[in-house]
């Protein structure tokens, strides 16, 4: 596929703009139901995730079912205009499942069966479970599969979470057997059990992590972690066989998640892994906007980076399936969006690849857990109030952003995110506990691409490197001979690869290498880290990188350079006057070794020098100041610029080229101010 090809998740070609609607919750007001299409026509909303958690009102006795609800909100949506995306139920099962068939039940990891209640907290392994999930799966599908309404499946919700019980014991030890080719030997030598006498003996002496059995066995617990994902994938897989079989021309996805406090990826699951079995990314954002811990450009940044991580799982647009028209009711603070930022938060999902602004909850609910989430509608069904206002305005704009749809964002710079790599580092005993951070390190190495408005892909190491003229690999504690080896012709080719402390540390088993660092990375950067020391924070140390000093926290790698050039030096401790950055010709490419945790400064500094010697500059017709943010979607005839303001202070941007603004039709040139919060979408012909 041309990287100008549009690429169109849906039959609907055009920007999905709505939510999470939960009518089940209303079957007897039918006045608040037909309130709802009209609130729909005023918000300029035009698709629903309907049936989320709606199994009860599906299915409310075994075996006896109640479809004509749902017959009738796919008939009402449609003749209102809108579509439907349409869940699965299996994320909430109803109490007469727990009750009758108890080993659907999770077992936790001290071994404790969980009650009924809550959700998400199933076994993904139970057999009933996956038999009664595809049943009502296949019942959806026969009834509504060919309904014109219907654009999307959304499988289940948020998978997350492990079960430890007997079935999911023979069901890891069944998948040990098939990755060790069932040489419990293997296994043994792969998780280095002679350690504390560890060795088993059989299989079954094998038992996933817990803190009252095993969690000293690195390799066991990664294992276990991958054994998670690959078993949650395979319920997925399951729930989605009637899909494919009954509507092969429907995509499918699942709702992603972020960790939430720091805005991270989510770590509990392999996404990568998942991206694979799913026709369509989507995920589940909800920053903590006006927080009082970092700048709303820092945190702008954060939702940026794990965009650009997901949209680069497939290579495509993504969809934006949760996020919330205000405030949320889980934080420890639930702050209100100010006004504005409701409008720039969802268009900064559609600048960074996004085809929709989708929110939870459509309408809130008079009770429970989740009463005080945002919504569109609120507890006072008008259309007169200051959210459904916002609401209506991102309506409004996503109808003038019909070109937008499909289009990419082509980049020549890669950042490398590895959650096998995060979870062994996190695993390690060793370090700062505290410090290591890798999600949070790799975001400070794309800060400063960012704010230059340089299109970044956040890449995984299946993916093809050869694609990037600049390859950043930060703190890849965790690597295969395989990635390595990538790695090495990525470079040996003219790529340029920068790598630094903490990586190339252990294998895919997280077993160490017997040379220390793998005599192929030697080779490659013509060094060899050879001591890594950790500071407390109240330590310092700097380093001196051309005529410029800067200070370093948390780590600092002791080098013994070889053929490599000494870029950086540091400047105290036993380690000063030694290398701290280096850089090495390899082959027809380039590689560099940064060995301390530096600040922003540094690396808009070491940065500026890559940007500049290999062409990697935006090209863009709009200079700015800090805190505002540019972003490109691209087709083969045009730019689509998403001119940002993440900052509470009007600021001047320059546009230097005749544009011309998507939603007032404006043809903009010259010196425009922008109000805080504010975004303008302008679309140019391309050079």
């Amino acid at each position: 596929m041309s990287k100008h090809e549009k690429s169109y998740l849906t039959k609907a070609k055009f920007m999905l703009h709505g939510g999470d609607y939960n009518p089940d919750q209303w079957l007897d007001r039918p006045d608040i139901l037909a309130d709802d299409l009209k609130l729909m026509k005023l918000s300029h909303t035009n698709a629903f995730s309907v049936g989320i958690f709606a199994w009860s009102a599906l299915e409310p006795e075994e075996g006896v079912y109640t479809f004509e609800w749902l017959d009738e909100i796919f008939d009402n949506i449609y003749k209102n205009d809108g579509r439907i995306i349409l869940a699965t139920p299996s994320g909430a099962r109803p109490a007469w499942l727990s009750e009758q068939y108890p080993e659907v039940l999770r077992v936790n990891q001290n071994r404790v069966k969980q009650l009924h209640g809550g959700r998400h907290n199933h076994c993904f392994t139970s057999k009933v479970y996956r038999e009664k999930t595809q049943k009502i799966n296949r019942l959806l599908a026969e009834r509504y599969g060919n309904h014109p309404a219907l654009i999307m499946w959304h499988i289940s919700n948020e998978y997350s979470g492990e079960c430890h019980c007997e079935q999911c014991q023979d069901a890891f030890r069944d998948w040990l057997k098939v990755k060790y080719h069932h040489d419990l030997n293997a296994l043994n030598e792969a998780w280095w059990t002679p350690f504390w006498s560890h060795t088993y003996s059989k299989w079954s002496q094998v038992e996933s992590p817990s803190l009252i059995g095993e969690s000293g066995v690195h390799g066991l617990n990664l294992d276990w972690r991958r054994f998670v994902t690959d078993q949650t994938i395979s319920f997925y897989e399951n729930e989605i066989v009637p899909l494919r079989e009954l509507t092969p021309d429907i995509p499918i996805t699942t709702n992603f998640m972020a960790d939430t406090f720091d805005l991270i990826p989510f770590q509990s699951l392999d996404y990568s892994k998942f991206a694979k079995h799913l026709d369509v990314i989507s995920w589940d954002a909800y920053p903590a906007w006006h927080n009082d811990w970092e700048s709303t450009a820092d945190l702008a940044m954060k939702v940026g980076f794990i965009n650009d991580l997901y949209r680069s799982l497939k290579q495509q647009p993504f969809l934006l399936m949760e996020s919330t028209p205000s405030g949320v009711n889980w934080h420890d603070v639930n702050k209100a969006k100010r006004p504005g930022m409701h409008l720039l938060s969802s268009m900064q999902m559609i600048a960074h690849g996004s085809d929709s602004v989708l929110y939870f909850q459509w309408r809130k609910s008079r009770g429970s857990s989740e009463k005080f989430h945002g919504a569109v509608v609120d507890h006072d069904d008008s259309s007169e109030n200051r959210v459904f206002k916002e609401v209506a305005k991102v309506g409004e704009t996503l109808e003038k952003l019909s070109d937008v749809v499909g289009t990419n964002r082509p980049s020549d710079v890669a950042i490398l995110y590895d959650w096998e790599s995060n979870w062994a580092i996190n695993d390690a005993q060793g370090f700062g506990m505290k410090t290591k951070r890798y999600p949070q390190t790799l975001q400070q190495h794309y800060r400063t691409f960012w704010e230059q408005d340089i299109p970044v892909d956040v890449i995984t190491k299946e993916q093809d490197f050869s694609a990037y003229k600049l390859l950043i690999v930060p703190m890849l504690y965790l690597v295969s001979e395989e990635t390595i080896a990538r790695l090495k012709s990525f470079a040996a080719n003219g790529g340029t690869l920068v790598m630094t402390y903490i990586s190339g540390i252990v294998n895919e088993h997280d077993i160490t290498y017997t040379s220390g660092w793998h005599t192929d990375l030697q080779e490659m950067f013509g060094m060899k880290p050879v001591e890594t020391d950790t500071l407390y924070p109240n330590d310092k140390n700097y380093v001196r990188y051309q005529n410029e000093t800067y200070q370093l926290r948390d780590y600092a790698t002791v080098i013994d350079v070889g053929s490599a050039t000494v870029e950086g030096i540091y400047q105290e401790d036993f380690y000063a006057n030694t290398p701290a950055v280096t850089s090495h010709s390899y082959q027809q490419g380039k590689t560099y070794y940064i060995g301390a945790r530096l600040d922003d400064s540094f690396h808009r500094h070491f940065y500026h020098e890559l940007i500049n010697e290999l062409s990697l500059q935006a090209n863009i017709p709009v200079r700015h100041c800090q805190g505002v943010s540019v972003q490109v979607r691209r087709d083969a005839e045009k730019d689509y610029l998403f001119v940002m303001n993440f900052t509470e202070e009007k600021q001047p941007v320059v546009f230097e080229a005749v544009v011309t603004d998507l939603v007032t039709g404006e043809q903009l040139k010259g010196e425009v101010t922008l109000d805080q919060y504010e975004v303008r979408i302008v679309e140019k012909q391309n050079d």
